[in-house]
C-alpha cells in the first residue's frame, strides 16, 4: 500500500470535485483532505502518476506535496495571522 501526499489548489466545492476523480479510480483505499493548508493525502494501491493524473482530468490544479509547501503554509499562518493593517496615508 502506498501513501501519496498532493497539494491541490481547492476553494469551496472542489472537495467534493476532489472525491469524485479519485472515486473513478481502483484501489484507493482513504482519501484525507485539508482543506487550510490545501493538502490531500490518498491510500492504496494505485500508482501516483495516476493518481495526479485523474485530479487534473477533474480541472483541478495538483502537483506533488514537497518539504517546500509545507514550510510555505507554515510561514503563511504564522505571516498573515499576525498581520495588522493600519490607516496609513502619506499624504
Amino acid at each position: 500500500m502506498e501513501t501519496v501526499e498532493l497539494k491541490v489548489e481547492m476553494v469551496g466545492i472542489h472537495e467534493k470535485r476532489l472525491r469524485k476523480c479519485l472515486s473513478k479510480l481502483k484501489g484507493i483505499e482513504k482519501v484525507e483532505v485539508d482543506v487550510n493548508s490545501q493538502k490531500v493525502v490518498v491510500t492504496g494501491y494505485a500508482h501516483r502518476n495516476k493518481i495526479l493524473k485523474a485530479i487534473r482530468r477533474g480541472g483541478l490544479k495538483a502537483d506533488f506535496w514537497s518539504t517546500q509547501n509545507e514550510l510555505l503554509s507554515v510561514y503563511a499562518s504564522a505571516s498573515y495571522g499576525s498581520l495588522r493593517f493600519n490607516n496609513f496615508n502619506p499624504f
